[in-house]
This record gives C-alpha cells, structure tokens and sequence, in this order.
C-alpha cells in the first residue's frame, strides 16, 4: 500500500518536477526547513519509488527528430504470452519512446520520434511489422505541440 503524502512530500516532488537540479539545500531554504530532515524526506520518496529517476528533458527538434508519430497496434493474438512478447521487443526499439498497453480497438499506443518520413517507413516495414503477432496498424504525425507537461499537479489527494 502507497503512503499518504504530506505537505512537505508534495512540496518537494513538485519543485524537482519543475528543476531536478535542485540541491538539496535549495530545497530547504525554498521550504524553510534544516537540510537533514530534507535530505531524509528526498531519499525516502526516491527508495518509495515516487522519484523514478532524475532526467533533462531535449527539444526533440534540436537534435534532428523532426516528426512525432503514436502508432496504434492491434495484434493478431490476445494471449498473455503474445501481449508479453511484443511489449518485450517494442520497448527494445529506440525510436519508440512510449510504450502502453490500451483498452479499445487497438492493443498498444506507441510514441516515436524520427527524423523524417523515411525513418518512418524504415521503422514501419523493417522493424515494427516484423514483430511478434502484429495485425494492424494506424499512425498519426503530430503537426505541432500546444502543450507538454512532465510535472504532475499534486494536490493533497495523494
């Protein structure tokens, strides 16, 4: 069972979400607190699992990945063991950098970053249609991005 967080769990997990290079005696001071009782709290949420891991977040465009793709994949078989082994080579592929397993028409939604069109059809006809079981599929290309968050609102429901 999770544990409840309180006002100062929250508080820090919201100021890393928006700058994880925060140390943490400019989490203290932001909190008014002495660094010890913080730096246990920080260490606590990290071993709770609540802090994943620390990242930098690119602008994918900067790096040469011009197109945004969620691929919709419906497999030809239901099994566990068929659901299990497409999600254990999908992942294996760099270009997809999301990966869920969905309810509806369709068995997975994947987020890919590529280059171009022709990394698309590459990706499509050389990797992704050679996996196990798969059946359908359907892309859609993102046009352009109105909003993007990373950081959870967390409010005192947690």
């Amino acid at each position: 069972m999770t544990r409840e967080l309180d006002e100062i769990d929250r508080k820090i997990l919201q100021l890393l979400q928006n700058d994880a290079r925060l140390s943490t005696k400019q989490l203290a001071l932001q909190l008014h607190r002495s660094l010890t009782p913080i730096h246990v709290r920080v260490r606590r949420l990290q071993e709770e699992g609540y802090i994943k891991r620390y990242t930098v977040i690119l602008d994918p465009k900067k790096i040469g990945l011009q197109l945004i793709a969620y691929t919709q994949v419906q497999l030809k078989e239901h099994s566990q063991n068929a659901l299990l082994a497409f999600q254990h080579e999908v992942v294996k592929l760099s270009e997809v950098m999301e990966c869920h397993h969905m309810t509806g028409a369709f068995d997975f939604l994947l987020r890919i970053a590529i280059r171009d069109m022709n990394e698309y059809n590459y990706l499509l006809m050389n990797k992704l249609s050679k996996l196990p079981d798969v059946g359908t599929m359907q892309s859609f290309f993102v046009m352009s991005e109105a909003k993007h968050e990373t950081a959870y609102v967390l409010d005192g429901k947690n």
